[in-house]
């Protein structure tokens, strides 16, 4: 098995981890309620989903 001849520092090392961030989901705007929701999924404020009611909303 390999060994590293010497020891990587903790800078080199977290360089390498500082681009495992995890990315913001895309939200697009719904066309019926003008509410915020992500790509190929039904809103969930109106539960429209292409223009169609696919789920109730329980309202609070």
């Amino acid at each position: 098995m390999a060994l590293p001849k010497s020891r990587h520092s903790k800078a080199r090392s977290r360089k390498r981890r500082a681009n495992w961030k995890l990315p913001a989901p895309n939200l697009q705007i719904c066309p019926n309620c003008e509410g915020y929701k992500t790509r190929h999924v039904a809103c969930p404020e109106c539960g429209y989903y292409m223009g169609r009611a696919v789920m109730e909303v329980k309202e609070s």
